[in-house]
């Protein structure tokens, strides 16, 4: 399988980082399988950079998929937006868009339900992102090539 990473500068080896915002899945190098998403990424930087990898499964490693938006998906970024830590090597689902991503915290802040939540989590556009967690998880990539939007 095919995955991007949008970003400002070609990644040929990538490494996990902790970034100053939490982010979905916790800390990792995010890629995603969508091309257009990577460039969306991509251009809110100067120089903006799509690096093209090889993702190849590892059929031991610990993968969390969450197919759709459901309540273990909210609940696990609930926890992640939090610094709670997870154990797993790969985790891939859904990404929390910039509404999406507004409506967490007012989530989390109780200012609405999750009720509320779920009646106003509308996509857009289907997103998707894969966070490779764990050293083990990055060497399921192999770099391609990059790409300059």
């Amino acid at each position: 399988m095919t995955v991007y990473h949008g970003g400002y500068c070609e990644i040929s080896k990538p490494e996990i980082r902790v970034g100053k915002y939490t982010k979905d899945f916790g800390a990792g190098f995010y890629c995603t399988e969508i091309k257009s998403q990577a460039k969306r990424w991509s251009l809110k930087y100067e120089t903006p950079v799509i690096t093209v990898f090889e993702y190849m499964p590892d059929e031991s490693a610990d993968i969390l998929l969450f197919e759709t938006m459901s309540e273990e998906w909210l609940d696990f970024v609930v926890a992640c937006r939090a610094n709670i830590s997870h154990n797993h090597d790969i985790v891939i689902g859904a990404m929390a868009d910039d509404q999406v991503y507004n409506f967490i915290n007012d989530f989390i802040d109780g200012t609405i339900s999750r009720e509320a939540f779920w009646a106003l989590a509308k996509f857009k556009h289907p997103t998707h992102q894969i966070a490779f967690c764990t050293p083990r998880a990055l060497k399921c990539l192999k770099f391609l090539e990059s790409e300059g939007n």
